[in-house]
């Protein structure tokens, strides 16, 4: 399991690049994406960048993936999301911390698998 951090702009660009990990990245997204702090995301991507940020961002999200480390950055390396997406492999001392709060993160909502046949897409509203 490997865990990817997403920071944004916005909800549409988040939503966005969820789509992609999955449709052309081809990974698959296990359970709900998770909203982290934009601050404590940002704090992070510095530390596992060793470099400071270009931006700062407005919204982030935490996911975790079925497929490897090496797997998904090779995948995700092919995309080119409206995001910025950082793959955490175990490695990181920041994986065990994400780890520990993910489940207490809340939800993200608006996001449906494109890949679960068993989720029912909204109908857009006339």
């Amino acid at each position: 399991m490997t865990l990817i951090l997403i920071r944004a702009e916005n909800q549409t660009k988040i939503l966005n690049s969820l789509a992609d990990i999955e449709r052309h990245a081809g990974l698959k997204i296990n359970g709900t994406p998770r909203i982290m702090e934009n601050t404590m995301a940002d704090k992070y991507a510095q530390s596992i960048l060793n470099a400071k940020l270009r931006s700062r961002s407005k919204i982030a999200v935490v996911v975790s993936v079925q497929e490897d480390a090496t797997r998904s950055i090779l995948q995700i390396k092919k995309i080119h999301p409206p995001a910025h997406i950082l793959v955490i492999s175990k490695e990181y001392t920041q994986w065990e911390k994400i780890k520990k709060i993910f489940n207490t993160l809340p939800p993200l909502k608006g996001y449906y698998s494109a890949k679960n046949p068993n989720v029912k897409k909204p109908r857009p509203r006339k």
